[in-house]
């Protein structure tokens, strides 16, 4: 029968695809890597959901260092802290290029966006603009108070839910927290809860939220196997026009900002007391460098501003207070430091974050055991370097995963058990080596560290200093992982929760 003959050659040419892709791997010098490489795949076939956990497992089996193909492209899997500051460290500038991924262009502005544009002048402009100008420790400082006042609104709404049921769903409060964070430092104005100034902008700004989060993270096979972009063309057109709508939100919000900042004139300086939003010192820097500081590049700052400050805080508070609640004497012992150092004639305060070392060591252990950006983001390599004695490509994208090595039992004693404990006396805040780097490290960490744990540390203090927290019917909380880039958690952290004695006259005074 002729048919079979196409089926013989096939059963004998992927023998010999295989063991020429194998002996090929080591007369380049390159990484190990599972075996079995799909044609067009491959090593697609092996991932399952959630991915660091595929990953994590690849790499168990067969080594910290090793070259994948996902589909067309190379990929560079690093699972061990020497290998992590090879790549972050040594080669540093050869991996401080971000690969072209569809998200990058169609939600990154092609690729021009701080998260996304390669290593070069304009990225070093952005990086520095917002070191400087948007998140130094002076502009945080003089904003300190609209991360007091929106911490202070939610605990309000805990108090008042839970004076008429104990269940609290928390994950709604610590995403509507940070969001409104982040629009009052970045605009001047709310869109969730009380105080929104126009409802039907903030309809707009709340569908635009959803979606960024929804389509933002959303696995595109595409970008590794080019045969298939057509398959994924409903994805594209869909990032297309949220970013439309993304592009146009902000730009409206620009022209309310400038147009205020001409109503105000002198009196909208910050010598004179008032505030500068991040809009409007971006705008103030604009009206003496018109060239460079256009609206386009204040759109997509306040749009990577509004992506990377959001999800990523709210999921570090879900999961502190999640593990919180599965540990009730590391919660005791939180609140009786709280109770000793800040007492209850006033609210926890930024300030007294430094003198809390306990609850930073929480904060570290929760960022070590649920890092919200377990993969980082990917890195891509400009040239050819050198990792733990291997050649790699020019072009191979660079994956870090951090659950990987913040979880190593080589690198930590008893890594699965929740113990704030083996942080004490520890230096720093949150990174330990390369061991545990939970905002990246070298020239494209995360230039929100400062600002994430500020919020973070105050509103999971505030919660602990305010209410004393059981778990529902005494079951443990779910602790499984969802999937999405920021590693949610797959179900939302529901609690009882009790106002302690003084909280109400504490409320009333800050009415």
């Amino acid at each position: 029968m002729d048919f079979l003959n196409p089926l013989l050659y096939l059963a004998l040419l992927f023998p010999l695809y295989l063991i020429s892709k194998h002996f090929h791997r080591k007369f380049k010098n390159h990484p190990p890597a599972p075996f079995l490489t799909l044609p067009l795949l491959g090593h697609l076939y092996l991932f399952k959901k959630p991915l660091h956990r595929a990953l994590d497992n690849i790499s168990s089996r067969h080594g910290p260092v090793l070259l994948l193909e996902f589909g067309s492209r190379k990929v560079l899997l690093v699972a061990s802290p020497s290998a992590a500051e090879e790549c972050l460290s040594r080669n540093d500038i050869v991996f401080a290029n971000r690969p072209h991924l569809m998200a990058g262009k169609h939600i990154g502005y092609n690729y021009t966006s701080l998260a996304w544009s390669s290593y070069g002048d304009h990225w070093r402009n952005l990086r520095k603009i917002v070191a400087l100008e948007i998140l130094s420790t002076h502009r945080l400082q003089m904003l300190h108070e609209i991360r007091a006042d929106e911490v202070n609104s939610m605990v309000r709404k805990v108090h008042e839910v839970c004076q008429a049921d104990s269940h609290v769903e928390m994950k709604s409060y610590f995403f509507e927290l940070t969001l409104n964070v982040m629009m009052r430092m970045i605009a001047g104005k709310r869109y969730y809860g009380e105080n929104v100034e126009d409802i039907e902008e903030a309809k707009r700004f709340r569908a635009i939220v959803t979606d960024t989060f929804r389509l933002g993270g959303a696995t595109n096979v595409g970008d590794f196997v080019p045969a298939l972009k057509g398959v994924f063309k409903e994805l594209e057109n869909s990032l297309v026009e949220l970013q439309h709508r993304r592009d146009s939100f902000m730009q409206d919000m620009i022209k309310d900002c400038r147009k205020r900042m001409e109503n105000d004139g002198d009196r909208r300086t910050e010598s004179a007391g008032k505030k500068k939003s991040f809009v409007e010192v971006l705008l103030s820097l604009q009206e003496n460098e018109p060239e460079y500081y256009k609206d386009e590049i204040i759109r997509s700052l306040m749009l990577v501003m509004l992506a990377a400050g959001t999800d990523t805080s709210s999921g570090t508070m879900e999961w502190g207070l999640s593990l919180l609640l599965n540990h009730p004497q590391v919660l005791k012992k939180a609140q009786m430091e709280i109770d000793e150092r800040v007492g209850h004639e006033r609210l926890l305060e930024e300030s007294d974050l430094a003198n809390l070392p306990y609850l930073n060591c929480i904060l570290k252990e929760t960022m070590r055991m649920y890092p919200v950006g377990p993969l980082l983001i990917p890195h891509e390599s400009s040239e050819e370097c050198t990792v733990a004695g291997y050649r790699i490509p020019a072009g191979t994208m660079l994956m870090v995963n951090l659950y990987s090595i913040q979880r190593d039992p080589k690198n930590w004693d008893e890594p699965e058990k929740f113990r704030p404990e083996r942080f004490e006396g520890s230096e720093g805040v949150t990174r330990d080596g390369y061991k545990m780097m939970p905002f990246g490290s070298g020239r494209r960490s995360c230039p929100g560290e400062s600002l994430g744990l500020r919020m973070v540390g105050l509103s999971l203090g505030s919660l602990i200093q305010c209410f004393d927290w059981e778990r529902i019917g005494g079951e443990m909380v779910d602790m499984t992982e969802g999937t999405g880039l920021s590693m949610p958690k797959a179900t939302p952290l529901t609690a009882n929760c009790k106002a302690r004695p003084f909280v109400a006259g504490l409320l009333s005074q800050t009415a």
